[in-house]
């Protein structure tokens, strides 16, 4: 397996459009070191190959879902009391997402 370089992870940050310092470059490449070694711990067990991949760590569960019950819907008053700003029906927010708000 080849090890990572200081070139390689500069070439895929360049490739990213991320910039990384010295002491980033490092943190990278130590990081990088302890993966190689677990991937190397983990290519010595025997009969690896054979081992069924885990697709989801919760595979055996099971889910029991309840019934669906129908009930009666809350009066639009009584939920709207709670509200600060409506406007008829329908509860009143601020805008959180694009240019200038009004």
């Amino acid at each position: 397996m080849a090890k990572f370089t200081k070139e390689m992870v500069n070439d895929y940050a360049d490739k990213l459009l991320i910039g990384l310092t010295e002491e980033e470059l490092n943190n990278v490449l130590s990081e990088f070191e302890v993966i190689d070694e677990s991937i190397a711990k983990i290519s010595t067990i025997k009969d690896i190959e054979k081992v069924k991949p885990l697709t989801h760590p919760l595979d055996n569960t099971i889910t029991k879902l309840r019934e669906d019950e129908a009930a009666t819907p809350s009066d639009i008053k009584d939920v709207l009391k709670n509200c600060q700003n409506t406007y008829g029906r329908y509860v009143e927010v601020p805008k959180v997402v694009g240019g200038e708000t009004s």
